[in-house]
């Protein structure tokens, strides 16, 4: 039998089944274009080893422990401290929720629970949910730029917890918000005035009201959805979808080419798109992936520059270039995971998975309670443990990964990762677990084995990697998007071998990074850490070391984390000296610099 294993980096709690499955409130309003492939619930897997650890320090060291007061104060005392204080109240009960249904944590949901109804406590008999003074709200006055964005943010909240809990005050509320934002535009004004980055910040609560529609069935809801995106097309609107249909449409010039909250309303548009069915809505999207990947992607999987999306090709890996807002690579990963489960392609899969392994745990302290707002290729982590934007983000995105590790489509069973871990399932009404045991990240194995009371007939596919290619399931093989595994009875116990590559690789720069090489292992981006190489791992290390030979790194064998080797010499030194070289996500966590592109031999 042909096996994948994946090492266990850290001791974590056995997979446990929840004693009543934490299931979704269903939709009343079935997709026009339904979902090629659904994400698994939380409630149904268990992720371990690398990203696991990380997964779950998000949970214990963050969500179950932040300080919810301060995000309540300007709820209770308005106006908040912030223009935008509202935003992370919402997030966090996302977060939150998502992190309950996929743990169970006893601890976790009586937290939920007080927080969410202190929030609802304090909207206003109109429907308004928000932090900002009478007379100084929702973009009618000077200075409301932030209103309506943290309206969204409490809709995406609630209607989460909602969904995993049955909660109706939280509906209710939810409905009370959306019958405002009717009341309000464009009968007062239109919703661009409500909003900065020529209204995208209003505009984005595209989403939630879609979400909002989806769960009520009230039509009222989706005509809103329609006018957010018409008025796009208003004078001085972002015209993001005519922009993105255009021939050489690109994301850095449409509107300021603001990046968060452009791609949060792009990922508003993919989810009109679900139930409108529109096609002009999904080539958009499509449009702006590309554009995205081919022009304004760092390889660690996020974009922008101080904010923005920058120039094609323009990449500058520094501190100062403010590179990589944390909401930036949330809002990244979202995007990715819409159109992963809008059209199948695993292509989008691989970006979630870059986004997971480096940028976005990049972002992380391991130890999973802070968060740096920019994490440059080259320089020093800034942890931040004050409320900010991407402090309330980052938690947001790593949720998601348990979702996003197996999915399902009809009687096809998707898996997407290779950590260790549990997926279950019900195939023709009989139960079904995957579980899955790896040695990655040292080893490219792993063994799936199936768990079913009785017989069930299935298709198996696994996602493959170009990082992973070619990956070998018994006597068949796959470069890259889906191995299928064609649909056969199931038995109990019945196992399948994985071996897959899993070795160095140097990735030649291009356009700023010319004459420029970084190393890689696996999905994992490295970088040189000057706590670990304190003879060439200082500040200005990438300017006099070169790579020796381009040789790919090769693994170094440690009981505790992932370091690997390769050599440089100096720039008046034609001798190779060693150097290790740690996961980018791993590198600089205690304040040290560290340096992702090195120059080319």
């Amino acid at each position: 039998m042909n096996k994948i294993s994946l090492f266990v980096l850290m001791n974590t709690a056995a997979f446990t089944v929840h004693a009543a499955p934490v299931l979704p409130v269903p939709y009343v309003v079935a997709p026009v274009a339904p979902e090629v492939l659904h994400p698994i619930q939380p409630s149904a897997v268990r992720i371990e080893g690398w990203l696991g650890a990380r997964i779950d320090a998000n949970e214990r060291h963050r969500l179950l422990v932040v300080d919810t007061e301060p995000l309540l104060a300007g709820y209770r005392q308005k106006p908040g401290e912030q223009p935008w204080i509202g935003e992370h109240v919402g997030k966090w009960l996302h977060a939150a929720t998502l992190a309950w249904a996929y743990s169970s944590d006893e601890a976790l949901r009586r937290k939920l629970d007080s927080v969410a109804a202190a929030l609802i406590a304090t909207q206003e008999p109109d429907g308004y949910l928000g932090t900002y003074a009478p007379g100084k709200r929702f973009g009618l006055y000077d200075g409301a730029d932030w209103d309506v964005w943290s309206h969204k943010y409490n809709l995406i909240g609630l209607l989460t917890y909602y969904r995993y809990t049955d909660n109706r005050s939280a509906l209710e509320a939810s409905r009370k918000i959306g019958d405002l934002l009717i009341a309000t535009f464009p009968a007062k004004k239109s919703i661009l005035a409500a909003g900065t980055h020529l209204g995208m910040a209003a505009t984005s609560t595209l989403g939630p009201v879609v979400e909002l529609y989806r769960l009520t069935g009230d039509a009222r809801y989706l005509e809103f959805a329609r006018y957010i995106v018409r008025a796009y097309e208003e004078t001085g609107g972002p015209d993001i979808v005519r922009a993105l249909l255009a021939p050489g449409g690109k994301v850095d010039h449409i509107a300021n080419g603001k990046a968060y909250e452009m791609l949060s309303n792009l990922v508003g548009l993919g989810e009109l798109y679900q139930v409108t069915g529109d096609p002009r809505l999904l080539r958009a999207l499509e449009n702006a992936w590309t554009d995205i990947t081919q022009n304004r992607l760092y390889l660690t999987g996020t974009a922008s520059i101080r904010e923005l999306f920058g120039a094609d090709h323009e990449l500058p890996n520094g501190e100062e270039a403010h590179l990589g807002e944390t909401c930036v690579t949330v809002t990244w990963l979202q995007f990715n995971a819409l159109l992963l489960a809008q059209t199948g392609e695993a292509k989008y899969a691989d970006e979630i998975e870059c986004s997971l392994y480096n940028q976005l745990t990049a972002a992380q302290n391991p130890r999973g309670d802070d968060w740096c707002y920019y994490t440059a290729l080259e320089g020093a982590k800034h942890y931040d443990s004050g409320i900010s934007c991407c402090h309330s983000s980052g938690p947001r995105g790593l949720v998601l990964a348990p979702t996003l590790a197996y999915l399902e489509a009809g009687d096809a069973i998707y898996v997407s990762t290779l950590e260790t871990s549990r997926a279950q399932f019900t195939v023709g009404g009989h139960p079904v677990e995957i579980r899955q045991e790896s040695q990655f990240p040292y080893e490219g194995k792993s063994t799936l084995t199936v768990k079913t009371s009785g017989p069930a007939r299935f298709t198996l596919k696994i996602r493959v990697p170009a990082w992973a290619a070619p990956l070998r399931a018994g006597d068949i093989s796959s470069l890259a998007g889906w191995l299928a595994l064609p649909e056969r009875e199931w038995r109990d116990g019945d196992q399948v071998t994985l071996v897959f590559n899993l070795s160095g690789r140097v990735i030649r720069g291009e356009y700023t990074n010319h004459a420029r090489v970084a190393y890689a292992w696996g999905p994992f981006i490295l970088a040189l850490d000057q706590k670990l190489n304190p003879e060439f791992g200082g500040q200005d290390a990438p300017q006099f070391i070169h790579a020796f030979d381009g040789q790919p790194p090769t693994l170094l064998r440690d009981s505790s984390r992932l370091i690997l080797q390769s050599t440089v010499r100096g720039e008046w030194d034609i001798n190779a000296h060693p150097i290790k070289l740690v996961p980018f996500a791993e590198a600089g966590v205690d304040g040290q610099h560290y340096a992702v592109w090195l120059r080319a031999p």
